[in-house]
């Protein structure tokens, strides 16, 4: 069994527009969905999938089946709203830690 992180650490809800793609018209995005989470308003470096160094100006944790598209556009607590430029899974492996999905927006 997989532990993952527990519900009541994920204090926060964001709101994810999945990143369909693009189109003639612009961006296309699927549905919005409220994801309990934990949010992090910390400035950091991260790497693109692409090997691209960015600033992350923010991240939030949730459980470990949250697997947002990059570029994904995401309306935090306090109502910006932003994109996904990295997602990173931590997997317990069966040890005391918590399994769960960060992921780092703009």
């Amino acid at each position: 069994m997989v532990r993952q992180v527990p519900g009541f650490l994920l204090r926060h809800q964001v709101t994810v527009e999945a990143y369909q793609g693009s189109s003639s018209l612009g961006d296309l995005y699927d549905s919005a969905e409220t994801v309990d989470c934990l949010w992090d308003e910390s400035t950091q470096q991260v790497t693109t999938p692409g090997g691209e160094q960015v600033t992350s100006t923010s991240s939030y944790i949730a459980r470990p089946d949250h697997r947002p598209p990059l570029n994904s556009r995401v309306t935090l607590p306090d109502g910006r709203v932003t994109k996904i430029v990295h997602v990173a899974r931590a997997d317990g492996a069966g040890l005391p830690v918590p399994s769960n999905t960060q992921v780092f927006l703009q």
